[in-house]
């Protein structure tokens, strides 16, 4: 690693972005549990930070706290000078940004963002040299193995954003047609990591200790991302932090603190978003917080369906949360 990536990134486990999921209030429950992982932010459209800059308002995806560094900002967009605008904006927020060049949603890549940028090699590496020039933070890069499985180009692509000022590289082990779907393959990661000479952190998959250990054991990684895997577990990075600095293998939460973090968890986002919004934005996290749990199916359709905080309380306190699968 660089200097300034070494003294930047001292663990080897970092909070993949999630759009919609990884805002402020899941940044700082996951910060309890780990001191040193590196943080993402959900997808910040550089287009948006145009807008904001031009006067309007809605900044909060912005929030952040001082413990929260070490933070990377996640910006994706396709037009250079606006992404240096938004790295130049970025500069009072960010200790590292990002570059979104792995969303598969149709939407983004229809936009010429995200993954579609993985076909347009040259841009991409425009977009790189435009943030580096717009920010004197550390530039990543988040892509993944190829638009499709014809065209895996993770190798050239990743020399590629080197060469154009990258620092850090984490990558999805699979394609954009895959979405999410199949077994990431954290194989193709360690061809990657033999051809670049900046860190590299695997993404995919990645639910447990043991999926962390076995991903670097076959990707040969700097670290592992983990996104979908502290859904409902916000210790997880912490506990698997802990593990490859100590060799301790901390145990999952059992279900009475899982319950607690879940009202935590919708406390802050109440207190960030006010009550009507905080609980329909919480809706997407109780399939992750009661999974593996005796009738949690049946809870998760009442809770989805409860506007009231009051009742949503009432529920977690139901007696069948007692009873784990």
């Amino acid at each position: 690693m660089s200097n300034r990536i070494n003294t930047l990134i001292q663990s080897k486990v970092s909070l993949a972005p999630m759009a919609g999921i990884t805002d402020y209030v899941l940044r700082s429950l996951v910060r309890k549990h780990s001191k040193n992982c590196l943080l993402t932010t959900e997808m910040i459209s550089s287009e948006y930070l145009a807008q904001t800059l031009n006067g309007r308002s809605g900044i909060e995806i912005l929030k952040r706290d001082d413990n929260h560094s070490p933070i990377s900002y996640q910006i994706s967009g396709h037009k250079p000078f606006m992404m240096r605008q938004a790295a130049e904006f970025l500069n009072n927020y960010a200790d590292m940004i990002d570059i979104n060049m792995g969303c598969p949603v149709k939407k983004v890549v229809g936009g010429q963002d995200g993954a579609a940028l993985m076909r347009t090699q040259k841009l991409a590496s425009d977009l790189v040299k435009a943030v580096k020039d717009g920010s004197d933070k550390p530039v990543s890069v988040k892509f993944r193995l190829g638009y499709t499985a014809e065209e895996m180009n993770y190798v050239e692509f990743g020399q590629a954003m080197q060469n154009a000022g990258a620092e850090f590289i984490t990558i999805h082990a699979r394609t954009r047609s895959q979405m999410y779907s199949g077994k990431a393959d954290w194989a193709k990661i360690k061809i990657l990591k033999e051809n670049v000479d900046i860190p590299v952190f695997a993404n995919g998959d990645i639910t447990s200790i043991e999926d962390a250990i076995n991903c670097l054991e076959i990707s040969g990684a700097d670290g592992v991302a983990i996104g979908r895997g502290a859904l409902g577990d916000p210790t997880l990075i912490g506990r698997v932090e802990h593990y490859f600095l100590t060799g301790e293998k901390l145990p999952i939460p059992p279900l009475n603190e899982r319950i607690e973090m879940l009202k935590i968890h919708l406390n802050e986002e109440i207190k960030l978003r006010g009550e009507n919004v905080g609980i329909k934005f919480m809706r997407k996290f109780y399939p992750y917080y009661l999974s593996g749990f005796e009738h949690a199916k049946t809870l998760r359709s009442r809770l989805v369906l409860e506007d009231s905080y009051n009742n949503i309380i009432n529920i977690l306190k139901f007696d069948a949360l007692k009873s784990p699968i």
